[in-house]
């Protein structure tokens, strides 16, 4: 692979770490302070609504739509007309962004009622949800236009800021949680979590001013101008409108998880919030960074027509997801129980919330490949300016997760397992039909398909987890559930650091070399 892409990648991969490790954090420090009950279910509904919002429009479908246009702009056009189509985009965007926004502040009753229908009949955590649904939502204009800023960037091959953006929102969280919200306590007579609101319309602030810099140096800051028949817009539009599904399935998957969650025990929205972020970790520190390099990449050589390199680069990217994917998979399975326990179990996090949240976390961490698959197999549809066909495989992944869910809800009902876990399960399966739905795509149509040289290194994948699994099932034995937090924490990290040598040793004593893991 050529040493720009690797650079790019390790930089979004190092930003990736940081923010995600500052995320955990972040969840530790909110979990202490406000525990898993009904006030925290309140705001990661109000803050998930936005956030939901924001990878559906920004970095979902609106990136994967404006990159592609973008790169072909700057291809085969001038500087000036570039600039010109970052205007007119930048424009349009925003006055999107700007009626949706100020619509959802005016209509937050009805907005909770839809994405947590089961509030309704709990007057005051309903009432809390719609108050801090009304500070967090213009977040989404904020960050969406931080996204499209990045996009700009990372299109001139400059991915250091907009990785390091959402670093700012765990920092800013946390000193919300830690030193705003004793203020409006005992200053402001209101609910604490309230800080938490305050903080991330602070964050979106903050993450968008950051771009402003680089953006003014490379003469891209250009006054935005509403102007939807501009030819680059319409293409954007005509392009977005069904990647609006398409690329953000996953979650929608996990939004709808939310939603039937509104109806369960209290405590079952933030267990599996907590869940699917410990799923993000290694999502977005591989799945997530790889997914963002290439599509710039892939734009540019389907403008060129050279299908071999177009090929060659998702090849790269399906051995590196795969070589990552399945251990961190197994590994989460594993020490699912002593990470949550080590990690949350201080405060109001009790030992009942691990035991909710282990489930969880179990039934996630099976689709932690998927998840990653679903992130690069898409950007070779959307880099060639195919939108329909992942939206099409898509609506089929939506459906079987309901279909998943119900099954499941009743089998969980049955055997008396916690309801929330079978959510769990239900995404899982639901992301690996959905990637290996757009694996059949992509080898139908003639870009990609799995070559005779992936036995070996299946082969050496194989040796290498389990090696791992045995280690680590050996290392489990050693853990200390009573041990202090801190010493909880050194263990769990000398296990996934004992985990990370036998993977390695069993793919070294198979014959692989990370130079083999590269795109000529």
């Amino acid at each position: 692979m050529s040493r720009s892409l690797w650079r790019s990648t390790f930089i979004v991969s190092a930003m990736t770490m940081l923010s995600r490790i500052l995320g955990l954090v972040r969840d530790m420090v909110l979990l202490n302070v406000f525990g898993a009950g009904g006030v925290m279910d309140a705001f990661l509904v109000a803050f998930k609504i936005p956030n939901f919002l924001r990878r559906l429009f920004a970095e979902g479908a609106f990136s994967q739509a404006f990159v592609p246009v973008l790169s072909e702009y700057k291809t085969t056009k001038t500087h000036e007309e570039v600039q010109i189509l970052i205007s007119r985009a930048s424009g349009s965007l925003m006055l999107i962004l700007g009626v949706l926004t100020t619509f959802s502040v005016v209509a937050a009753p009805l907005v909770i009622y839809i994405f947590a229908p089961g509030f309704h009949g709990q007057e005051a955590k309903f009432q809390l949800a719609v108050e801090l649904l009304r500070l967090t939502f213009p977040y989404l204009f904020l960050i969406s236009m931080t996204a499209f800023a990045g996009s700009v960037l990372n299109s001139y091959g400059s991915f250091a800021t907009a990785s390091f953006a959402p670093v700012l929102l765990n920092v800013t969280m946390i000193a919300a949680a830690w030193w705003l919200a004793p203020v409006m306590q005992n200053v402001f007579h209101t609910q604490p979590i309230m800080a938490l609101g305050w903080g991330v319309m602070a964050a979106g602030f903050i993450q968008l001013a950051i771009q402003i810099p680089e953006l003014w140096k490379k003469k891209l800051l250009i006054p935005p101008k509403v102007d939807f028949k501009h030819d680059g817009v319409s293409r954007i539009l005509k392009l977005m409108l069904p990647a609006l599904f398409g690329v953000s399935v996953v979650q929608i998957n996990l939004l709808l998880d939310t939603i039937l969650a509104s109806f369960m025990r209290e405590g079952s929205v933030s267990w599996l919030y907590t869940a699917e972020r410990m799923t993000e970790l290694p999502l977005g520190l591989i799945g997530i960074a790889i997914a963002t390099v290439i599509l710039p990449s892939l734009s540019a050589i389907h403008a060129e027509k050279d299908h071999d390199k177009f090929k060659a680069m998702l090849d790269w990217a399906t051995q590196v997801i795969v070589l990552v994917g399945v251990p961190a998979s197994l590994a989460m399975i594993i020490l699912a129980e002593p990470m949550i326990q080590a990690l949350f179990q201080h405060g109001r996090f009790g030992y009942n919330d691990v035991g909710m949240t282990v489930w969880a976390l179990r039934g996630l961490s099976g689709g932690i490949l998927a998840f990653m698959l679903i992130k690069i197999f898409a950007p070779g549809f959307y880099a060639r300016q195919d939108t329909k066909t992942p939206v099409k495989i898509g609506l089929i992944a939506v459906v079987a997760n309901m279909f998943f869910n119900l099954i499941l809800v009743g089998i969980f009902y049955l055997l008396k397992w916690p309801l929330h876990a079978a959510l769990s399960v239900a995404s899982t399966c639901s992301a690996f039909l959905n990637a290996g739905m757009l694996y059949y795509a992509l080898k139908r149509d003639g870009v990609y398909r799995i070559e005779s040289h992936w036995k070996v290194i299946g082969f050496r994948y194989f040796c290498g987890n389990m090696l791992m699994v045995v280690v680590l099932v050996a290392g489990l034995q050693l853990y200390q559930q009573d041990a202090p937090q801190w010493q909880r924490i050194a263990e769990l990290l000398s296990l996934c650091l004992l985990g990370a040598v036998a993977y390695g040793v069993g793919l070294l004593l198979t014959g692989f070399r990370p130079s083999q893991i590269r795109h000529h």
